[in-house]
């Protein structure tokens, strides 16, 4: 039997493949697809690892040496990352985990097949080469496309395919930092739309298996790990809830700033040379300055996190400003955190590719060690600065991306223990709270948002996003024109099994729409034929929509009118009708296929 299976895999991996599918049940086979995501996405997490770590040490030898080379080499990281995207991609790259979400609420989520690799490989060149941005954010479209195309050699409905593309991502995110739990709460908390509890043990198993393969391949100093830690003080407290709203108000800070300044950048400076050639000046400015912005910033929360601040500023012009006094110290720290923003902006604007989940630990980082720093600077109290850093890591965190559960536990694994369980807790809890209130959108949301492409995680919605209007749109209607008479109308109704008729213009325009129920009194009366014109039996449509319109908007549009039948237009003219009993069909057999 073995040896048939490999035959056949042979002969016809298509064939092969649905035979096994076939053979196993669902649940078996999402066991064993869980396996082999986890295993795929984790050995290529390792690789993108081992290799930022491996160019980022070169860079750092070649430094000692050559200060120069901080300056020049981001901008030859991006270079190499633009050359890729031109020769191997065809120019075209999609980046960000908003790009995932938009997948799995409109795609059916379907990633292209190239994103098993481009993302690993522009996300090396930029960030190896000290591209101020996080690995996670490609890692996570990395896992997600591996999930996708695994799922794509089966016959399997959307939802174990959303279900294996979140196994991606949790392996991913479970192999960056070794930490299983955080993968899987992350497919749960920002991937998944609708799960089950059947759902949980694919994932476990996914983020098990990209867990092993950080903990058998990774050395622990390219991993993020801290065992220096203090024991929870209950006295400490009203710090970390004063420390939970100000990390909720840096959150926002970063959401607005980074939307913002992307902004400006893209309107300024409009051609791809232009905003290599500025985004590489300005981002190596901000690194012989702030050389702590180098690279994802690891090492910088590393060195705060064991209290060695002016680590942070070694090699820098303002040396010896930045690290003058206590209160010097804290500030600068502060300042690196705020100004890392500007050095990501700056990095993707160029042309690099990378995320923000590494980015939003630094800035976490700093602001715990300057909150700590500056409040035992009084000597009223002595707070511990390395468990105050790796709190607000996970406020900061937990504000950028609206993901309470994947802070907490991500920092609690990190930590190798619990002890920071409550203080988390609160920060956490109250930083999401802050920064939902004044900005309710995540930032992956709020990108999506600036786009038009703002996707709802209401079930009802999501299924009825997925629905494709173009492909809903019924055509047999019989048109009119406006100076026709009744005579031609008529006609129109006796070759037509439609009870309406699209009224149009000379330019196709939809001026009206006759009802076959507004004109039985006279369409029999042979004499009127030539005296009664369409334009006076026709009436203005209640209501109607752009080929463009989201198909929750047209839902409710049909509740709103009670109507059955809705004109579909484009740019003014008419295409078609959309029918509430066709949408309310294609949704039930959408509901039926989840």
């Amino acid at each position: 039997m073995k040896r048939s299976l490999i035959v056949l895999l042979y002969k016809s991996p298509r064939a092969g493949l649905s035979w096994i599918h076939e053979s196993l049940s669902n649940k078996q086979f999402l066991i064993l697809s869980a396996v082999v995501v986890g295993l795929w996405a984790g050995l290529t997490a390792v690789i993108l690892k081992v290799s930022v770590h491996y160019l980022q040490s070169v860079l750092q030898s070649f430094g000692r040496q050559y200060s120069w080379i901080y300056f020049a080499a981001p901008a030859i990281g991006i270079l190499a990352t633009l050359i890729f995207v031109k020769v191997f991609l065809a120019g075209k790259i999609v980046r960000g985990t908003s790009h995932v979400l938009l997948a799995i609420a409109k795609k059916s989520s379907k990633l292209p097949r190239s994103e098993i690799f481009s993302h690993v490989a522009t996300s090396a060149l930029t960030v190896g080469m000290g591209g101020s941005a996080g690995l996670e954010s490609p890692i996570v479209q990395t896992g997600s496309a591996i999930g996708s195309v695994f799922s794509s050699l089966f016959p399997i409905n959307y939802r174990d395919r959303t279900l294996l593309l979140a196994c991606g991502a949790a392996a991913g995110i479970a192999t960056a930092f070794n930490a299983p739990i955080a993968g899987v709460l992350f497919a749960l908390e920002v991937l998944l739309v609708d799960i089950n509890i059947s759902a949980f043990i694919p994932l476990l198993i996914a983020g098990a298996t990209g867990a092993l393969c950080s903990k058998i391949i990774l050395d622990e100093d390219i991993l993020l790990s801290f065992k220096n830690i203090s024991e929870f003080n209950y006295y400490n407290v009203p710090f970390y809830i004063l420390l939970g709203g100000v990390c909720g108000l840096v959150s926002v800070y970063y959401i607005k700033v980074f939307l913002r300044i992307e902004g400006y950048f893209k309107s300024i400076f409009r051609s791809t040379a232009t905003r290599f050639l500025m985004g590489c000046i300005l981002l190596g400015v901000l690194i012989l300055v702030f050389p702590a912005l180098f690279g994802e910033g690891y090492s910088a929360v590393k060195s705060l996190a064991v209290s060695k601040p002016t680590d942070l500023f070694d090699g820098s012009p303002l040396q010896q400003i930045l690290s003058s006094g206590t209160i010097a110290i804290g500030v600068a720290v502060l300042l690196v955190g705020l100004i890392k923003v500007f050095a990501v902006v700056f990095t993707l604007g160029a042309g690099g590719n990378g995320g923000n989940f590494a980015p939003a630990l630094l800035v976490g980082s700093c602001l715990g060690f300057s909150f700590a720093y500056l409040i035992n600077a009084t000597g009223l109290i002595h707070l511990p600065i390395s468990n105050f850093c790796l709190v607000a890591m996970a406020g900061v965190l937990t504000g950028i991306f609206h993901s309470p559960l994947t802070a907490i536990f991500l920092i609690a694994e990190i930590t190798g223990g619990y002890e920071l369980i409550i203080p988390l807790m609160i920060v956490s809890a109250l930083s999401t709270a802050v920064s939902k209130y004044l900005s309710p959108l995540s930032l992956d949301e709020a990108k999506l948002q600036e786009e038009s492409q703002l996707v709802s995680w209401n079930k009802d919605n999501h299924l009825l996003s997925e629905l494709s209007l173009a492909e809903l749109i019924e055509k047999d209607f019989v048109a009119v024109k406006i100076d026709s008479t009744l005579r031609t109308l008529v006609a129109a109704v006796a070759k037509s099994k439609r009870t309406i008729f699209p009224v149009l213009g000379q330019d196709e325009t939809l001026v009206g729409i006759i009802s076959l129920d507004n004109i039985r009194e006279i369409m029999f009366d042979s004499t009127k034929y030539d005296l009664v014109k369409v334009d006076s039996l026709m009436q203005k449509p209640v209501v109607t929509i752009e080929i463009s319109s989201d198909m929750s908007a047209i839902m409710e549009q049909f509740d709103k009118t009670g109507i059955w039948n809705i004109p579909v237009l484009r740019h003014g003219k008419y295409i078609g009708f959309i029918s509430k009993s066709r949408l309310l069909s294609s949704y039930r057999d959408r509901l039926k296929e989840d």
